[in-house]
């Protein structure tokens, strides 16, 4: 009997798989792959629309622009990312400040602000210092070695001195940006050089007159930093060896050899 009911139900699964295939015009149907694969990513695979297509779906939770290629100076800005600081500021680099600081010294008979040093960097004193090792290589006189040695003699000295001579006291950062900032007049004399030959009466004169203006200058500001305004001279007189230093450097060559 069972045998006589197992034949029925094959049967008649037979007669309804014949019946559904005769059926015209059935469009094929798909498994919704989601059932079988709970753990597939629908966003990234997308949707089947209707005439087979496939629809992408956007990924949630990311928003912004991709800004165009540009020039090649675009690379040291941050024009292209909303909150990002200048290239510049984020190296300590403020460039209106070493402007206003060399403002400072190329007019010493200003009144000099007090607070001019709470910002203290040495991005101008650096850019100095090469300026005037590089003008004096133009003109025959390749010392870097000896005025790098002689800045770092130089400011700790003052440090020492100056820390000595005030109350208040000042770090050896400070100390180091007012003398680089007061270099500036050296610098021009060094570009002179590579004109001109400062082996003469001319360059005696200009050499002096740069070693005053950058002792005048120095001692002002160390002067109002420090608020010892009675001991102006005492300041200037270390810091005017310093400079009557560099001005020797620039003037002679270190190597004995005349310059061509």
């Amino acid at each position: 009997m069972w045998q006589d009911s197992a034949s029925y139900t094959t049967s008649s699964s037979q007669n309804t798989y014949y019946e559904r295939g005769n059926q015209p015009n059935v469009p094929l149907q798909f498994y919704d792959q989601s059932s079988f694969y709970p753990g597939s990513r629908s966003s990234l695979e997308g949707n089947v629309g209707a005439q087979g297509s496939i629809v992408q779906s956007a990924a949630p939770g990311y928003t912004g622009s991709i800004q165009p290629a540009g020039r090649w100076w675009t690379a040291f800005g941050t024009g292209g990312f909303e909150g990002e600081p200048p290239l510049l500021e984020e190296l300590g680099i403020n460039l209106s400040h070493i402007g206003a600081k060399s403002m400072t010294v190329l007019n010493p008979f200003r009144r000099v602000d007090e607070r001019i040093m709470d910002d203290a960097d040495l991005a101008g004193p650096l850019i100095f210092c090469f300026c005037f090792a590089t003008f004096l290589l133009f003109s025959g006189k390749p010392q870097f070695g000896y005025i790098y040695g002689l800045a770092l003699l130089g400011s700790v000295s003052l440090y020492c001195l100056l820390n000595l001579m005030s109350e208040q006291g000042i770090d050896a950062y400070r100390v180091l940006s007012v003398l680089g900032y007061c270099l500036l007049p050296m610098v021009g004399v060094g570009a002179l050089s590579v004109i001109i030959t400062l082996d003469g009466m001319l360059g005696y004169m200009l050499s002096s007159l740069s070693i005053v203006w950058c002792t005048y200058a120095a001692s002002g500001i160390f002067v109002a930093v420090l608020r010892m305004s009675d001991q102006r001279l005492l300041v200037a007189y270390p810091v005017g060896l310093l400079y009557g230093c560099f001005a020797l450097l620039s003037v002679f060559n270190s190597t004995g050899l005349p310059v061509q």
